[in-house]
């Protein structure tokens, strides 16, 4: 089979299944791994794909939009799960922080329904809204330089606000998990060096995202597995990243 005719059968096996696996691809063809890693690289180059680990996904069902507003309905039952997750393991009496993530959006509506004594600080507007409401809750935001982006606060002043804290639990958004080096990412800078400084502040420390983001990674490292205690997803991933995990001592929820 020639490369054309190869490239062609992946994606007509993309738009049927919507993913593909590099080993599944590399047994079908007949051919080397990296042949296969090479073929991706050349659909991704063309638009047709997104690489993910061990494989790649339609363009189509990668989440391209950057702005947080334009991602609210996105997976919106996936984070759902997730935020009851997060809600459960979040206790009466504890001052924590939620940070600029649109799961976190769902979870700020979930706490300010529960009744739940706590103290909240996030650097998210439409968070900080939600938690208003609730009379049971003490919200608090970091203020800093406003980005429109995230409708939300991001660096240096925001960062001298969280060095302030000792939060008992804190719930970190992310862009992917980059499982070459087990590096968590974000967007931007500013967004990570922020989470970075959370991290650095809180005791117990989980990632919300889900399931799909282990297989994807955007530009800037923020942490790795062993900055984390846990991430909570709707669904496991697969048996060689929840090993890595386990590996690591990062709980999955």
């Amino acid at each position: 089979m020639f490369t054309e005719e190869r490239l062609e059968a992946i994606e007509e096996k993309l738009q049927k299944d919507g993913k593909v696996r590099v080993k599944e691809l590399s047994e079908l063809f007949q051919v080397s791994e990296d042949c296969i890693r090479k073929d991706l690289k050349i659909l991704e180059n063309g638009g047709k794909l997104k690489r993910t680990y061990g494989g790649a996904i339609l363009s189509k069902d990668y989440p391209l939009e950057r702005n947080v507003i334009d991602r609210k309905g996105y997976h919106l039952e996936k984070k759902t799960v997730i935020a009851k997750k997060a809600l459960d393991l979040t206790n009466d009496n504890e001052t924590i922080f939620l940070d600029i993530s649109t799961t976190n959006i769902k979870l700020a509506e979930l706490l300010a329904e529960s009744g739940k004594k706590l103290v909240v600080v996030s650097n998210m507007i439409d968070i900080l809204q939600i938690l208003a409401r609730s009379p049971s809750i003490t919200a608090i935001g970091t203020g800093g330089t406003m980005f429109s982006s995230v409708n939300g606060f991001m660096g240096a002043a925001a960062i001298e606000v969280i060095k302030q804290y000792s939060f008992d639990r804190a719930y970190i958004g992310s862009c992917g998990i980059d499982m070459t080096d087990y590096s968590i990412t974000t967007l931007g800078a500013e967004d990570g060096l922020t989470k970075k400084a959370v991290l650095q502040s809180s005791r117990h420390k989980y990632v919300v995202m889900e399931k799909e983001k282990f297989y994807f990674n955007d530009s800037f490292k923020f942490a790795h597995f062993e900055d984390i205690n846990g991430i909570i997803t709707d669904e496991f991933p697969d048996k060689d990243i929840i090993e890595a995990l386990d590996a690591a001592g990062v709980r999955l929820v």
